[in-house]
């Protein structure tokens, strides 16, 4: 099969076109056909492998996982020995990025309970743009509380495949929601219904004298005592990407201590996977309670590189997705 690999951390320099044996398939695993995938963040992280966590996940010196890809869309090709829920022809969908990734590719082996199925109302595209990205969305934004009527919703980072979903749910429970990304996006973010834009280029959200009761952010990176001046009394921040430093210790090790003795909450989201959660997505994906956006720019397999290149340029809107098998 055609698969995209690389085998040193670096730049999308380092990912290649090549024929790979289609995987083995395990009892308790399922073979797909990918038809579609979508980059995520993580997916960026991992071949890049710049900090220390990357490098404990996915190995030191190089990496454990060839093949990139954390969402697929695709259709059953056969089933493990052990399968119970699948079977050759259903059209699924999931993050399999606990699988040890690998929807980079023609065909992919992955574990049972990872996929849901995927609506025939939804096309492969839509379903490869949902899974991670939704889930990121919708468990940030019910962090500690749910989303309120009326509550005050700044989401960083509000351009990429998360902020479009949190948008819409934020929105949808009655909240009122200021993004914050790059002024090229304000368009889009506006199409989607927020009551105010923020340009990070040209200002810190956190020192505006501006106040929230939720923030997600997807690009987090700045400090602890900003991100508590940012929040009115109650408030919650969430942090569901950035840095993977200082903040990113502090936000796990410290904060959960210092967040008893204070009304103001920062916390990181204890990210989950389940086939109800991919589940849950669809149906309010349906019934247009979220929505997703997907850039204009499609990408085959073979141009999975330039892919990653117009990632790491942040001027993409919404999820790129890479069209696969079709």
């Amino acid at each position: 099969m055609k698969a995209v690999c690389y085998h040193r951390y670096g730049a999308p320099g380092q990912l290649a076109l090549a024929d790979v044996p289609i995987p083995a398939l395990k009892p308790d695993h399922v073979l797909v056909r990918v038809k579609a995938a979508s980059i995520n963040s993580w997916d960026d992280d991992m071949l890049k492998g710049h900090t220390f966590i990357i490098r404990v996940i996915s190995g030191w010196r190089k990496p454990r996982y060839t093949i990139l890809g954390s969402d697929v869309a695709g259709v059953v090709e056969a089933v493990g020995s052990a399968c119970k829920d699948w079977k050759p022809g259903d059209e699924v969908m999931g993050d399999i990025a606990s699988a040890g990734f690998g929807s980079f590719a023609e065909f992919v082996a992955v574990p049972e309970h990872l996929l849901a199925r995927k609506p025939s109302s939804i096309s492969f595209r839509e379903a490869a743009a949902l899974p991670q990205a939704g889930l990121l969305a919708i468990q940030g934004l019910r962090h500690h509380r749910d989303v309120q009527a009326g509550d005050r919703v700044l989401i960083n980072g509000a351009g990429g495949g998360v902020g479009p979903i949190a948008i819409s749910y934020a929105i949808s429970k009655g909240a009122k929601v200021t993004a914050v990304d790059r002024s090229e996006k304000f368009d889009m973010l506006r199409s989607l219904g927020v009551d105010e834009v923020v340009d990070f280029t040209t200002t810190d959200y956190t020192r505006r004298g501006k106040q929230y009761d939720k923030i997600l952010d997807v690009i987090a990176h700045r400090t602890p005592s900003d991100y508590l001046r940012a929040l009115a009394p109650g408030g919650i921040f969430t942090m569901i990407g950035g840095s993977m430093g200082s903040l990113f210790f502090q936000i796990v090790l410290i904060e959960p201590l210092l967040s008893k003795f204070r009304s103001r909450k920062l916390g990181i989201m204890g990210y989950r996977v389940t086939r109800a959660g991919v589940e849950e997505l669809t149906r309010l994906y349906e019934s247009g309670t979220i929505k997703a956006v997907i850039d204009d720019r499609s990408f085959s397999l073979a141009n999975l590189r330039a892919a990653f290149e117009y990632f790491e340029s942040g001027t993409f809107k919404g999820k790129i997705v890479i069209e696969v098998n079709n």
